[in-house]
């Protein structure tokens, strides 16, 4: 690999990627609607455009042996055509980009939601099927892209892929995960719900640029993991209360007290999802049914296959990565209140 194009390079796992790049001197693209000072900094080139704009892709990868394909509209509401436009058409763009440009290999960024069907999945592997029935736009969307990344490979000697599926991605610089749980956590509008007994993987994010570099160098050399997808995490499933509370007694945030059963937050989420969509509310709404699924349902997955052909360890433990978490976090404070 000589030079990487990133895109999504500016975000919270594609900018991790793009400084593990940089490390091992391999000349570095990022693909972004913004530029972004702080990644230009360390040595990268910001090229400001769209995905869903192909013109500009077949521009953009011009001389790229490598593309991690990142970006994509994340989230657990907003209308069906912005997320198939963005994760959907986006991703076809890049494939004909990366075709139309001799790019030999594709590492995509995709989910585990893929698999999700609403039951609990404990030690599940990648043999599992693709979810039929959906109650995320986003978990659908990620499935019709991850389907025309891994059928687009190995048809011919000269395009290999293969997708990522990381599980709660975090760490220093997370925009999402932890600054929601706190800010909630914070305003006492978290409750617990079911069992409080499910057990999920989390990904410390350095874990998770890794394995994506280690997915790069296997499809350059070995080829192995060519249209296979691969479960990537701490490799440890969790209580998802307990680590939960766990965050919270290392971030100052008060201990949930509430916890409510799981058909009485299913149920709560139809209804919010049912006013939002009547008086056609943007904004997310507190509850919905998968979020609901999501905090009260075992998701945990094993890593065998990504050990076996990419090499994949979690370099960082878990309890490294709190530590690391928590520092970055009272420096951010200590920032603000300069």
């Amino acid at each position: 690999m000589k030079k990487a194009l990133v895109t999504g390079g500016g975000g919270f796992v594609g900018s991790y990627i793009v400084r593990q790049l940089l490390e091992q001197g391999i000349e570095c693209l990022v693909v972004g609607r913004n530029k972004y000072p702080e990644i230009e900094s360390l040595g990268a080139r910001c090229l400001c455009g769209d995905i869903c704009d192909l013109s500009f892709l077949k521009e953009s990868f011009s001389g790229v042996d490598t593309v991690f394909h990142v970006a994509a509209l994340a989230g657990i509401w907003g209308p069906w055509e912005n997320y198939y436009q963005v994760n959907v058409v986006g991703t076809a763009n890049v494939i004909k980009a990366c075709k139309s440009n001799d790019v030999s290999s594709l590492v995509y960024t995709s989910t585990p939601s893929v698999v999700f069907n609403g039951s609990d999945i404990v030690d599940g592997n990648e043999s599992l099927p693709y979810a039929q029935k959906f109650l995320c736009n986003y978990a659908k969307s990620k499935v019709m892209a991850e389907k025309l990344v891994l059928e687009n490979t190995g048809r011919d000697s000269t395009f290999h892929s293969c997708a990522i599926r990381p599980h709660l991605v975090w760490g220093p610089g997370d925009p999402h995960l932890i600054p929601r749980l706190l800010d909630r956590g914070r305003k006492g509008e978290l409750k617990k719900i079911g069992n409080c007994d499910n057990l999920v993987d989390i990904s410390y994010v350095e874990n998770v640029a890794d394995a994506h570099l280690l997915a790069a160098a296997n499809l350059e050399t070995t080829k192995s993991a060519s249209g296979k997808a691969y479960f990537i995490s701490q490799g440890e499933p969790v209580n998802l209360w307990e680590w939960i509370d766990e965050l919270f007694r290392e971030m100052n945030v008060p201990q949930i007290r509430n916890r409510v059963p799981f058909s009485v937050a299913y149920c709560a989420g139809a209804v919010f999802e049912g006013v939002h969509h009547l008086f056609s509310i943007k904004q997310e709404p507190k509850m919905t049914r998968f979020l609901a699924e999501q905090l009260a349902k075992s998701h945990c997955f094993s890593i065998s296959r990504a050990k076996h052909d990419l090499g994949y360890m979690p370099q960082i433990s878990s309890a490294e990565g709190m530590e690391r978490l928590q520092k970055s976090y009272l420096e951010n404070q200590e920032n603000q209140q300069q």
